[in-house]
């Protein structure tokens, strides 16, 4: 699937971007004189192409990255100032109807998902990254969680994914106290899994999306559900879970490409089911 703008509109203006090329899909935010914020038409844009990608077979790794100096800002102050006045629109709308679909989307597909963080994560931004499997780092970037800085809550499931990488303890001092960690330092507390110069993050992210989207895709996304299963399981719910994706995977074609290659010695070829 590749996004095509229509008559009124050309790649430049379009706010959000995506490629699907040798099974990767990449979808790039595209506003980057505002940062990559977070305006309606961007939401918007974001949820149906990663309903879009989550649902296509031939998609078997996403990359979400953004263009210019920052990942994502996080919401759009210029628009959420706009839409103070009216009672329809509130912060818990955007929340139900734009960012909780994107973070499930994130989160829950049946393949790999790999954040490039080309700059600045922050807010909501960070909160996405969080969601993903790999975050690869330009050594320029920095995360922030920034919420209390505008004397809001936290969104976009950073109160669940960031306790889980770095400890409640550390979750709450990055919540309450926002300042914005450096790819370095984020990579110490495992809020990242790679640093790299700027000039090799997209080299490094299409190295690994590439493998990705040569792997079992099947059992990648059954890997995720399991994890994300165990975080409110206990054992025995957790182990009864195991069970039943290994009987799914165990049931694949991939599974007996692995095993026949294994026999043979040779390299296993997938085909993502």
């Amino acid at each position: 699937m590749t996004q095509t703008p229509d008559s009124s509109s050309s790649p430049a203006t379009e706010p959000l971007l995506v490629e699907v090329a040798d099974g990767i899909a990449w979808l790039r935010l595209n506003r980057p004189d505002a940062m990559n914020s977070l305006d309606n038409a961007l939401k918007d844009a974001l949820v149906a192409a990663l309903r879009e990608v989550g649902e296509d077979p031939a998609v078997r790794c996403v990359v979400l990255t953004g263009t210019g100096r920052a990942f994502c800002v996080g919401q759009d102050l210029k628009e959420h100032v706009r839409s103070l006045g009216d009672p329809t629109s509130t912060l818990e709308t955007t929340v139900t109807d734009h960012y909780n679909p994107i973070v499930i989307a994130l989160s829950t597909m049946n393949k790999p998902v790999v954040a490039a963080l080309n700059g600045v994560a922050a807010g909501a931004g960070m909160s996405f990254a969080l969601a993903c499997d790999f975050r690869v780092a330009s050594e320029q970037s920095g995360l922030n969680t920034s919420f209390a800085g505008i004397a809001l809550s936290c969104d976009s499931g950073a109160s669940w994914t960031l306790p889980r990488l770095v400890g409640p303890a550390r979750a709450k001092e990055l919540l309450l106290l926002p300042r914005t960690v450096s790819a370095a330092e984020a990579l110490a507390m495992g809020l990242v899994t790679k640093v790299v110069p700027a000039d090799e993050l997209e080299v490094t992210v299409t190295e690994l999306a590439r493998t990705l989207a040569e792997g079992p895709t099947l059992a990648y996304g059954s890997i995720r559900r399991a994890v994300a299963y165990s975080a409110g399981a206990d054992l025995p719910a957790a182990l009864a879970h195991e069970a039943e994706l290994m009987a799914l995977t165990g049931g694949s074609s991939d599974h007996r490409a692995a095993v026949d290659a294994f026999l043979a010695k040779e390299k296993p070829t997938y085909t993502g089911t």
